[in-house]
């Protein structure tokens, strides 16, 4: 299968935050993320993986511009979407949209479902003609499963599910294409859930968006990936396509994070991981994972290891120097 055209590109992505320490003027940093790189391809869906603490969130904002890297670059189509300027950054986020966790929160509750959907078109005027954003407004609210006749609903009318449609048509309005996900579907029913999920990949298909879909089910990110990235503390530490990535992980912590998923066909052999995360204010030297690591040697706690190519499986890497085989 060819790879497909890319459309958006993080290179060497680091946030770090500084926060006040203990002692009288000590600074300390958080190391949220540490030389993240990764591609997105057109009609693609880039699954994000890992424990909560991992970055996974602080990615997210970075690629849709709600924060800035300390270093690194997120290119949307060749762009920069930090060094733009003031115009071409209002061109780029109406590209790069997000749906976010919690439709109870990320709602105005004194709005209309008409005025949610008009919202965007205020911000952004030259986007489509007055006289036809009602119609445009009509077409997500089908698009999406609602009914158009419930637009003067405010939010607390419609159930959780009804909510996180809203929000999806809201991120539809502009016409993106590439698409946040950060635990869009996380906070709903599992009975939701695989309805929103549904809902996503049938989008994809009619409107061709690119998703970058996040999240710590990893058996929801099993159905919809298209790729598989697994981080922790920061980094990544393997990338590749979902088949490949969940059939036969080669990072012993993907493999840790899978033998936790519930199996039809009995319970698997669990592989217990030993302690807790390190703070990301003192993550450790060499591989971070080696703390908790059952392959690790002393070599992983000196030497940082790189994102090298699984040689036999296109598109597949992985950070470790004694990968499973």
């Amino acid at each position: 299968m060819p790879e497909p055209e890319r459309i958006l590109a993080v290179r060497d992505v680091t946030r770090h935050f500084p926060v006040r320490g203990e002692r009288l003027f000590e600074r300390r940093v958080v190391h949220a993320l540490d030389g993240v790189s990764f591609d997105l391809g057109a009609g693609e869906t880039l699954g994000i993986v890992g424990e909560s603490g991992s970055g996974k969130s602080t990615l997210a904002r970075l690629i849709v511009g709600l924060d800035h890297p300390t270093r690194g670059q997120i290119l949307y189509q060749g762009r920069d979407v930090h060094a733009a300027d003031r115009r071409q950054r209002r061109d780029l986020r109406r590209r790069i949209q997000i749906v976010l966790q919690d439709p109870y929160s990320s709602l105005n509750p004194r709005r209309t479902l008409r005025e949610t959907l008009l919202q965007p078109f205020v911000v952004n005027p030259g986007v489509l003609p007055a006289e036809k954003r009602l119609a445009r407004v009509k077409e997500l609210t089908e698009l999406v499963g609602l009914d158009p006749d419930h637009l003067d609903r405010l939010p607390a009318q419609f159930s959780g599910g009804q909510r996180q449609r809203i929000s999806i048509a809201r991120a539809l309005t502009l016409r993106p294409e590439v698409i946040v996900c950060d635990e869009a579907v996380s906070a709903l029913d599992v009975s939701i859930q695989a309805q929103i999920v549904n809902l996503f990949k049938r989008l994809q298909r009619e409107l061709g968006l690119s998703y970058v879909f996040i999240s710590h089910d990893l058996a929801v990110v099993q159905h919809i990936s298209t790729r598989v990235a697994v981080m922790y503390l920061g980094k990544l530490m393997e990338i590749g396509p979902r088949g490949s990535t969940y059939a036969e992980p080669r990072h012993p912590y993907t493999g840790a994070l899978l033998s936790a998923v519930p199996r039809l066909e009995g319970p698997g052999q669990r592989q217990l991981l030993r302690g807790d995360p390190p703070s990301p204010l003192d993550p450790p030297p060499g591989c971070r994972f080696h703390t908790r690591c059952p392959r690790a040697a002393e070599r992983c706690a000196t030497v940082e290891p790189s994102l090298d190519p699984v040689a036999e499986v296109p598109r597949h890497a992985v950070a470790c120097h004694y990968p499973l085989p």
